[in-house]
């Protein structure tokens, strides 16, 4: 984890930047982009998360970061703009149902079924194009943050009985979750 960058507050479900497709990042190369860019690993750091998506910080942008390590032990860290997943033949990918939660769902968690593969392809910070691929508990990050910038959230997944079970359970715990964040987040700053 790099220790640039400043920690931000992160949306929540509700915030209609959260629920609206993203804008393309046209301007690429720019110190504004770099600075988001480090802002978000460090609000992904303090937030204990595996990936964030630009809208979750509260940018209209498509853009994510991850830092995570897989089942396997691959340790994963990157960002992407413009992001398009790959529609990948069924043959060659199996459904999981695996755990989710969201950094703007604070707390709940609720099994999702999502392929065991992903291929996204979009561009660097400084607009060269890139390709990643992710299999298992990566390319369930790589696709949850890529809903994110078409403005869906693991919940626009649920049947709405389970969405509002899952609302419930955040309301119960969401201020002990922003505590966590604001602990973390402060003795971050003072170590810096």
């Amino acid at each position: 984890m790099s220790s640039r960058g400043t920690p931000l507050r992160i949306t929540v479900v509700g915030e209609e930047v959260l629920h609206r497709r993203c804008r393309e990042v046209t301007e690429f190369g720019t110190p504004e982009l770099s600075r988001l860019i480090d802002d978000m690993f460090a609000t992904n750091h303090v937030a204990e998360g595996a990936a964030i998506a630009a809208n979750q910080v509260g940018v209209d942008l498509q853009l994510f970061v991850w830092d995570m390590t897989d089942e396997w032990g691959v340790h994963h860290i990157g960002h992407i703009l413009n992001p398009v997943l790959d529609d990948l033949p069924a043959g060659s990918r199996r459904l999981l149902e695996e755990p989710e939660g969201c950094l703007s769902v604070p707390g709940p968690y609720r099994v999702i079924a999502r392929p065991d593969r992903a291929v996204v392809r979009g561009r660097d910070k400084n607009g060269t194009p890139i390709v990643v691929e992710g299999r298992g508990y990566f390319a369930r990050c790589l696709q949850h943050e890529t809903d994110h910038l078409h403005g869906r959230l693991y919940l626009d997944r649920l049947a709405q009985r389970e969405r509002k079970s899952v609302l419930r359970e955040m309301a119960v715990v969401q201020d002990e979750v922003f505590a966590r964040r604001a602990a973390r987040s402060s003795s971050a700053a003072s170590s810096s």
